[in-house]
């Protein structure tokens, strides 16, 4: 029955295969085992019927025409008479119920997957909003109040507050406009985590969402306060003689005060520390200076201070309230390189300006530590980095080095003619008030005359 080698063979020998199924059995029993030997080899060796005619062949019959006109009759009245009695239902209902069966394998699959999907976005939503929650929560505490520590850094933020409201509120303010999106975002995930978790209701929604609103509302408001406080620039103007003969060499020097800080490399930073007497204060070394020449008959020093304001005349107050101090002791003129303001007075860009207004024939040396405050017009005066100690002189409409190592000097007296001789060419002068006109002999030989 495996293989059909029985029933061809009945065929084949016109014998019921009933009996030859028997034979093939007691083989098995009584021959050791060889009638499954002897089966595999006529299951192997013995062909197929495939054809009408073969089929004939195999049941002893001749192949006519009438004989195959017969079988092929007998083989479509079996198929026809199959297919007749085929149950129709039965099949369909099978197939039927084979496919719902797939269909919901594939749908609880893809179900079980956006179950896993969202308790792993649940799971994800629930740390990112408790994680943010607790951050502003401590951010409540440590932004402008010190009621259980002071913290280092109240006072840089405290310089920072433009507005007149204190900086818990900014707190305040942040943890409603930032944390109530989050903490619905927590409800969400939780949500995802467990459907079944229970609502905290319709009028704890809706009264947070006012809060929020609120919150957002008054940080807009808060934030356009804070811009505006830089909409407006003040400074104020103090001048100062200085009586120097032109016979003599002003020394001009920066200095920093070891009990604030030497130096902070980026000019328009600032720091927060304390003054002698234990007052906060805004330290900065936002100080520039230049070199120009004086359109009156003597020299003098201009210093602004310049700062941001809500309005002109804030601008102008904050302006005054930069604390600056310089020294002239004989032929010396000392700075400070540091400007320092109240830390009640807030950051606003405070800044110096330091003008050297010098005539014409004024000498001068200048100190190494005005390197980095220089902010002089290249076309009127340029620091020499390679000559030790240069010496320089105000001319008609630039200032030379006197000992600047591409320089020769033929001639220098205050009250005649000197001639300059450098890398630019030949230049004569007549270092006087009323000088006459200036001749230069450039690189290329020409003649340039200047008033």
């Amino acid at each position: 029955m495996i293989g059909g080698v029985a029933a061809g063979l009945s065929h084949y020998f016109g014998i019921d295969t009933i009996w030859i199924r028997i034979t093939l059995i007691l083989f098995i029993f009584f021959g050791f085992g060889t009638g499954i030997i002897a089966y595999i080899i006529l299951w192997i060796v013995t062909p197929e019927a495939k054809t009408t005619s073969e089929k004939l062949e195999m049941t002893g019959e001749p192949v006519t025409i009438s004989n195959i006109e017969k079988k092929v009759r007998q083989e479509f009245e079996t198929v026809s008479e199959k297919i007749k009695n085929v149950d129709y239902d039965k099949y369909g209902n099978q197939i039927k119920r084979g496919a719902n069966k797939a269909g919901n394998s594939l749908g609880n699959f893809i179900l079980c997957l956006f179950k896993t999907i969202a308790k792993f976005l649940g799971i994800i939503l629930i740390i990112t909003g408790l994680v943010t929650l607790v951050i502003l929560l401590i951010g409540v505490f440590t932004l402008g109040t010190n009621t259980f520590i002071d913290f280092p850094w109240q006072g840089f933020i405290e310089t920072g507050n433009f507005t007149d409201y204190p900086i818990w509120s900014f707190g305040l303010l942040m943890f409603f406009a930032i944390g109530i999106p989050f903490f619905f975002l927590t409800l969400l995930g939780f949500k995802l985590l467990a459907p079944n978790t229970k609502s905290i209701g319709a009028i704890a929604k809706y009264t947070l969402l006012a809060l929020w609103i609120i919150a957002i509302a008054l940080a807009t408001s808060l934030g356009i306060q804070q811009a505006s406080a830089f909409a407006n620039e003040g400074r104020t103007v103090k001048k100062e003689t200085l009586n120097i003969a032109l016979n003599d060499t002003l020394l001009i020097k920066f200095k920093h005060n070891d009990y604030f800080s030497k130096d902070i490399h980026d000019r328009s930073e600032f720091k927060i520390t304390t003054d002698s007497t234990n007052n906060d204060i805004i330290y900065s070394n936002d100080v520039r200076f230049r070199i120009k020449k004086s359109n009156e008959n003597y020299s003098y020093i201009q210093i602004e201070k310049e700062a941001k304001g809500k309005s002109f005349s804030e601008a102008r107050e904050k302006a005054e309230q930069i604390r600056y101090q310089y020294k002239i002791n004989g032929n010396q003129l000392v700075f400070d390189n540091y400007l320092l303001t109240d830390l009640k007075n807030k950051f606003r860009n405070q800044e110096v300006e330091i003008t050297l207004f010098l005539t014409e024939g004024t000498l001068f040396k200048l100190d190494d530590s005005v390197h980095h405050y220089d902010r002089s017009d290249n076309d009127f005066f340029n620091i020499d980095h390679d000559t030790d100690k240069p010496l320089y002189k105000v001319g008609y409409s630039e200032v030379s080095c006197l000992n600047c190592s591409d320089n020769t000097i033929i001639n220098q007296d205050t009250n005649t003619e000197s001639v300059i001789i450098n890398k630019d060419g030949i230049t004569i002068t007549k270092d006087s008030v009323n000088s006459l006109p200036r001749l230069k002999v450039d690189k290329n030989g020409i003649i340039i005359k200047t008033n």
